[in-house]
């Protein structure tokens, strides 16, 4: 099986778990990192033991022997970074989200087209054990039609994150955290969302700290998402059909999820592993060796879609600054 030859660009604090995730997968490797400055790439290429550091992400889109370039910047570094990588002809996995605005999004994937690139955002959550168990008991029909999902994400703390209430740098929950509900919901349902509104709490010229949204699905479901920095509450996504619903803790890296029936009984999902982006990664690693531009589960179609629901609400917001 040939081997997938990974370059990361950046040393964010996600960098160390996904690693873990490239080396329990059966076909990837690691074999370089980058960051803006050589120090830094050297650092943590010691700490990884990975074998080539870079002190440029340039520098690292040049080195011949890298098939994939994972890009893992800071939000509003995505789309630079991405265009370099793909500019020298790499596939790119790029962290959610995607892109900060929709001609952003369109011109990557029109560049990975050109080139012959393979362009995924990563989404972990699509590919988990109990994702795709919740999915076959809603193909199932196990509790029956569904008409609400509801997703509530909780992070009583993102002072780690320096540029979190940053706008220019694509800071706050909506930016940091709704592809994950967003997109998981579409996955689960194999819909689309036809209609959504969302309302914010923030300070004039920051980032959101709250954001909740109303959704509507092609087959007339309806979803609520809330994200917050501001409470801590349990986080879960939870599915209600006609006949019962299924209870998912921590849907983005969960081991475990639950049905409750509507006669009283119960049923477990499990679902064990090492790392959460394994998953992902074996995927990836498949698309590659299968010599597709486009992954079959995270499409294009939803990746854009994401990017341009996310875009049309800020602006919105940034607009209602404007009239205060």
């Amino acid at each position: 099986m040939k081997k997938i030859r990974f370059g990361i660009i950046s040393t964010a604090q996600i960098v160390p778990r996904f690693v873990k995730g490239i080396r329990e997968s059966r076909s990837g490797e690691v074999h370089a990192i980058a960051s803006r400055t050589l120090a830094k790439a050297v650092e943590m290429s010691e700490e990884l033991t990975i074998p080539k550091a870079y002190g440029s992400y340039e520098a690292l889109c040049e080195d011949d022997e890298i098939d994939i370039v994972y890009v893992a910047t800071y939000n509003k570094g995505h789309y630079e970074a991405t265009k370099m990588a793909l500019t020298y002809k790499k596939h790119v996995l790029v962290e959610k989200p995607f892109t900060l605005n929709l001609q952003q999004a369109e011109e990557l994937f029109a560049l990975a087209e050109k080139n012959g690139c393979f362009l995924m955002e990563a989404q972990k959550s699509v590919f988990l054990p109990i994702s795709l168990q919740v999915k076959e008991v809603i193909q199932q029909n196990k509790i029956g039609k569904i008409h609400w999902l509801q997703s509530v994400t909780s992070y009583p703390n993102a002072d780690h994150i320096s540029w979190f209430h940053s706008l220019e740098a694509g800071g706050g929950t909506l930016h940091g955290s709704g592809s994950y509900p967003l997109q998981y919901m579409q996955f689960i349902l194999d819909q689309p969302i036809t209609e959504y509104s969302g309302s914010v709490t923030r300070r004039k010229g920051e980032t959101d700290d709250q954001v909740n949204l109303a959704l509507k699905f092609q087959n007339q479901a309806l979803g609520n998402i809330f994200i917050s920095v501001k409470v801590d509450i349990p986080s879960k996504m939870t599915i209600y059909g006609e006949l019962g619903r299924i209870e998912i803790p921590y849907f983005w890296k969960t081991k475990q999820a639950t049905i409750y029936y509507a006669d009283g009984k119960q049923e477990t999902l499990l679902g064990e592993f090492d790392s959460e982006f394994v998953f992902e990664v074996e995927h990836v690693n498949e698309c590659l060796q299968n010599h597709c531009i486009e992954s079959p589960i995270m499409t294009k179609k939803m990746t854009v879609a994401t990017v341009d629901l996310v875009d049309n609400l800020y602006t919105k917001w940034l607009e209602e600054d404007d009239k205060l």
